[in-house]
């Protein structure tokens, strides 16, 4: 970086260099792919994108986990905090299963394991099995989709163009345009988003699409890749009772139609809990109970709540709410293992879809590097021209920081004393410039930045693509500002009464804001939130002030930072404005020492002997350099997750060795008859109770040991 600006060899290396990365960034492959998408081969296709083409149908997924363990260990204190215990279980196609518990009792965790999307950790141990359709899988060999908790969309694209960019992005196989919106329409009234499909996302400055809509457009968004088991974490959050409802019913619709949907929730309303089929309850990571629901017209999901979370209100109620959630636990252990540890051995041999499934999906890598390009630059385009209550904000911004630098500088003379003015309207000028575009930049972008990984993370489009595109879509946007800001102040302050010069003006400081914005863009990535962006933000930049060449000059600075003003867009944006300002300029002068021409003062402020040429250059370095470490922090920083291990044999071993029953005693249970295909879709089998009994008093006899007696 000591090159900005100065010697020419290590400059023109540096320049080289940029240049290598520019192009290996825009001329990249695909979309990369991550380890769990890589296709070893095999298979024919036939359940391709965990959908069967002959059919149009969903392909089954039957989802089984057991002995997941989740460890996060303490540096300091050496102390290892269990986020999940042993937990084991199992989601059908066709089936809604609702992940219940109090907060902090791993629901989340638990869906983030079995969704593989546990962010990798030294400090986290995960261990445990997981097996689809009978079969143990390392990696992740089914379509799914994942439904945060966050809807993060671009806000100024309505549902429709959301939904259309999507499926261009997704939808290779589908080149006809009549069929890709046929296809979205179809989505729409799927979802029910055919009301509010022609209107704004929306966010916190603009008003759009309520909570409940967002969410269904987060399934709708998700739903493009065909999956075959949906995870929606906390689906409900922030919605009121209607909104949440209508949510939950569209879950329940599309585990009817062949999705394995689970989904995590805390405490549901009566009419979301009745669309549950099956349950299960976690407290403190452990295992309470898990199979079917209650039966309908009870509502125990408030007395569950309360039953599996510890009363902090008195000593004496800690312990004995954590002797009960004890009891519980292992009551529910010692009950079901035997069955839980049985029944996959038969559906292993019997089940006719785990013959049919593929160990491998079929992954083809998403489009065309310029059609991806087309199609981003459209969609950024979209959001930054629609986005009015940024943009009329920056632009009253613009114009009030013209008039109050215009007034302050009304009409500068030709005196001695108007040279020290014009030096200070040239670099407020530059700093007010460079701090508008890297606040606009750096408040942005880390929530973009969330969407774009989530985006890429499915592989939908490559990281050249998008920054290309957006460097593109911003620049008649971001250009207006500086020049509106220009055009209001040059003929205020009467700098140099030129239209040439007049146009250098706002080409210096158009660049310097383009420079500024790829500065945010790399502090963007360098922090996870907005509030740690603008902190560090103009911090960084404050640095540059000082070394701008106002405050300090060039030639004096120590030799340890002389390497700051070269790569300082201030410093190169002040050279430029004070080299198209002073140079043939002359000033009223009465003594002998007194300032007679524009270039004594650029000798004075180690200017001489340079142009505006060598400016623009050296700004352009600076944008190069900032695009070019966004683009390696945004591939370095690609999300990575914990892969699941085996769980130690010691720790399984306990649970297999089951003591041998009475043959007359396991039949009833086990009902070892033939599987047909229609029993992928029925209830558990495993947790139907042992003869012909009324649910209500299985459930009661299920918790009938808890009694005010324990406590």
């Amino acid at each position: 970086m000591v090159a900005f600006g100065g010697g020419k060899g290590v400059g023109q290396i540096l320049a080289a260099v940029a240049a290598a990365l520019l192009l290996r960034l825009f001329s990249g492959p695909g979309p990369e792919l991550s380890p769990e998408d890589e296709s070893d081969g095999g298979g024919d296709g036939e359940f391709e994108n965990g959908e069967d083409k002959a059919t149009g149908k969903v392909s089954p997924v039957t989802i089984r986990w057991s002995n997941i363990t989740c460890s996060l260990s303490d540096k300091s204190s050496q102390a290892v905090r269990f986020l999940l215990k042993d937990v084991s279980g199992e989601a059908k196609p066709g089936r809604l299963l609702a992940i219940m518990g109090p907060s902090g009792s791993g629901k989340t965790t638990l869906l983030n394991v079995l969704a593989g999307q546990i962010v990798a950790s030294p400090r986290l141990h995960l261990s445990g099995l997981l097996e689809v359709n009978g079969r143990p899988i390392s990696n992740r060999s089914y379509k799914l989709a994942y439904v945060r908790q966050e809807d993060l969309f671009f806000s100024q694209l309505t549902v429709r163009e959301t939904l259309s960019i999507a499926a261009e992005l997704q939808l290779q196989e589908i080149s006809s345009i009549e069929e890709r919106d046929e296809y979205v329409n179809n989505l729409l009234f799927k979802l029910g988003l055919v009301s509010c499909a022609d209107s704004r996302v929306g966010d916190a400055k603009v008003r759009g699409i309520s909570g409940g809509e967002k969410k269904r457009l987060s399934l709708a968004c998700e739903l493009m890749a065909s999956p075959s088991v949906i995870f929606a974490d906390e689906p409900t959050t922030g919605l009121d009772a209607f909104q949440a409802e209508k949510v939950m019913e569209t879950l329940r619709q599309l585990a009817q139609d062949g999705h394995t949907v689970i989904c995590s929730i805390h405490q549901p309303r009566g009419s979301v809990y009745g669309k549950f089929d099956d349950i299960a309850l976690l407290t403190e990571g452990a295992l309470v109970y898990a199979g079917i629901r209650c039966p309908d017209h009870v509502n125990p999901a408030e007395f569950l709540a309360d039953l599996i979370s510890i009363d902090y209100s008195s000593s004496e109620s800690v312990y004995f709410s954590q002797k009960r959630i004890d009891g519980l636990v292992e009551s529910f252990s010692q009950q079901t293992s035997s069955i839980l540890y049985a029944t996959p051995l038969l559906k292993r041999e019997t089940s006719k879809n785990s013959m049919n499934f593929r160990k491998k999906t079929v992954v083809r890598k998403k489009g065309g590097w310029l059609r991806q390009f087309w199609l981003l630059l459209k969609r950024a385009w979209m959001q930054a021209s629609r986005d009015g209550p940024t943009n009329k904000v920056r632009a009253r911004m613009s114009i009030a920081s013209a008039v109050i630098f215009g007034s302050v500088f009304w009409r500068m003379g030709r005196s001695q004393t108007s040279i020290q003015d014009r030096m200070g309207l040239l670099q407020v000028a530059a700093i007010n410039t460079a701090m508008a575009a890297l606040t606009k930049t750096g408040g942005v972008f880390p929530k973009e930045r969330a969407i774009v990984d989530r985006e890429r993370a499915k592989g939908s489009y490559g990281l050249g693509p998008y920054l290309l595109s957006k460097l593109l879509a911003e620049i008649p946007i971001g250009a207006a500002f500086p020049l509106l800001f220009g055009t209001i102040l040059y003929p205020m302050a009467r700098l140099h009464p030129s239209f040439s010069r007049f146009g250098k003006f706002c080409g210096i400081v158009t660049a310097e804001s383009f420079a500024a914005s790829a500065m945010g863009l790399t502090v963007g990535a360098m922090v996870p939130t907005t509030e740690a962006a603008m902190a560090l933000g103009p911090s960084l930049m404050t640095v540059f002030i000082v070394f701008g060449g106002y405050y300090v000059n060039a030639e004096n600075t120590p030799i340890i930072f002389r390497w700051i003003p070269r790569v300082s867009l201030i410093r190169w944006a002040f050279q430029g404005l004070c080299i198209n300002e002073f140079s043939g300029l002359h000033f009223d002068h009465q003594n002998s020492f007194d300032i007679q021409s524009g270039e004594q003062v650029l000798e004075r402020l180690s200017f001489g002997g340079t142009c505006i040429r060598d400016t623009m250059m050296a700004q352009s370095r600076i944008l190069l350099f900032w695009y070019c470490t966004t683009y390696l922090l945004l591939k370095k920083n690609k999300p990575k997750y914990q892969q699941l291990v085996p769980a130690p044999l010691d720790q399984i071993e306990p649970q297999l060795q089951l003591e041998p029953a009475p043959l007359d005693q396991i039949e009833p249970q086990l009902q070892l008859e033939p599987l047909e295909d229609s029993d992928l879709v029925k209830p558990y089998q495993q947790l139907e109770p042992p003869v012909q009994e009324d649910q209500e008093y299985l459930f009661a006899r299920k918790m009938a040991w808890w009694s005010p007696t324990i406590e």
